[in-house]
């Protein structure tokens, strides 16, 4: 997972982004929410990370991530809840791409890997 972590980050920064916007405190707080604070933030991290590429349904996204059908369709929701993805279409053959919300905000997206890396690499002790 690390590595795939330290992946993720690189084809951020391989990103050309147009003009280089620091996001405001909300949304660094709702992007740390997402990805970080939350039992599925690597799963929905996988997502976008997969959405960068090019737009997926729901199947297709669980045959790329070789994840549940059910559990796509949830991290799904949750991320358009949050203005994270947008969809075209409706039910079964709804397209998924990544929201202009996020694009303009992608940026802050690279300090929430940070985040989630050192919360995955931390060991925790008890004396």
């Amino acid at each position: 997972m690390a590595n795939q972590l330290l992946e993720f980050k690189e084809i951020l920064r391989s990103r050309k982004v147009s003009e280089q916007r620091k996001p405001d405190k909300q949304t660094r707080k709702l992007l740390f929410y997402l990805f970080t604070s939350t039992r599925g933030g690597f799963t929905r991290l996988r997502i976008i990370m997969s959405l960068l590429d090019k737009p997926y349904n729901t199947h297709q996204l669980s045959q790329e991530l070789e994840l549940d059908y059910k559990a796509i369709q949830h991290h799904m929701k949750v991320l358009e809840k949050n203005n994270m993805v947008s969809k075209i279409g409706e039910k079964y053959g709804a397209i998924f791409h990544l929201s202009n919300f996020l694009e303009i905000n992608i940026s802050a997206l690279d300090e929430a890997i940070d985040k989630l890396d050192r919360k995955m690499n931390y060991k925790k002790v008890y004396l």
